[in-house]
């Protein structure tokens, strides 16, 4: 019970030092005139016109028939380009970092890089429905054969989204089918969507749910996970960062890849000026 007693504790404090932060940050920004809101709801939109880096972690435990652990942590760096004054390019890259164990079989053990995914939305500016169109691919950068696909993969994603008065809700889809890479390795052909809503506050705190679907056609099977969140921004000396916690509650999903459950914390630097 030592670690448990232990971890609490870490916990209690990390939240406590995390509150106070954020108040601390939204007292600043409210004297130097800006607003930690506003930030807020930019990094709710996948498509703002805003670079920021997140760091994903998320870990899952009780996977497969081995009772497996997988620690994941995608770095997912965003970067727009302005295309015209009424037309903007964001890209938006996931890097995963695997280190997982009794996935594969009982007492195996695979870390590396897995596969990436690259999207690039063409967004128009709108201040009513946001919206982004584009294509994504999947590029097999893969360190070990069983964290990739050994696949290379394109199609369509889209976002289409809506915010007023610190409400974000909408979605965010891509479909994608693998045209080239090993021909002894299953093909990819893989549809992912994310369902979102959140509600950001003065202070910068936010508070959201949103559920993850991802369906694989061709292996023909299905995971459906259920994730509130808490997060909120601060800043380190001059850098501005949001952090983010989630469960990740399974709901959904085949015996061989659902989690009994699963844990997200997502730490973002943001860059305001951009």
């Amino acid at each position: 019970m030592r670690p448990i007693k232990q971890y609490n504790c870490k916990l209690f404090f990390s939240i406590s030092f995390f509150i106070l932060s954020t108040f601390a940050f939204a007292q600043e920004t409210e004297k130097a005139g800006a607003s930690a809101q506003e930030l807020a709801d930019k990094l709710a939109n996948p498509v703002a016109s805003l670079i920021s880096v997140p760091l994903q972690n998320n870990l899952n435990y009780g996977i497969g028939p081995f009772n497996g652990t997988k620690y994941t942590v995608n770095i997912q760096p965003v970067i727009p380009f302005k295309l015209t004054e009424n037309l903007n390019l964001i890209t938006r890259y996931i890097l995963p970092v695997v280190d997982q164990r009794n996935i594969t079989g009982l007492n195996t053990h695979e870390f590396g890089l897995s596969d990436a995914t690259v999207t690039a939305f063409f967004a128009p500016k709108s201040k009513k429905i946001i919206c982004g169109f584009g294509p994504a691919f999947l590029v097999p950068t893969a360190t070990e054969k069983v964290l990739g696909t050994e696949k290379f993969g394109v199609g369509p994603s889209a976002l289409i989204m809506h915010q007023a008065n610190g409400l974000s809700i909408g979605f965010i889809a891509n479909q994608i089918c693998s045209v080239a890479g090993n021909e002894d390795r299953a093909d990819f052909n893989q549809f992912y969507t994310q369902v979102f809503l959140s509600y950001s506050y003065k202070s910068g705190a936010s508070l959201g749910i949103n559920s993850e679907i991802t369906q694989n056609w061709e292996g023909n099977t299905t995971l459906i996970s259920l994730n509130p969140s808490i997060g909120g921004i601060t800043k380190f000396g001059t850098q501005v960062v949001q952090f983010s916690v989630q469960p990740l509650i399974p709901i959904v999903g085949h015996q061989a890849i659902k989690p009994d459950w699963g844990l997200r914390a997502v730490v973002a630097f943001v860059f305001p000026g951009s």
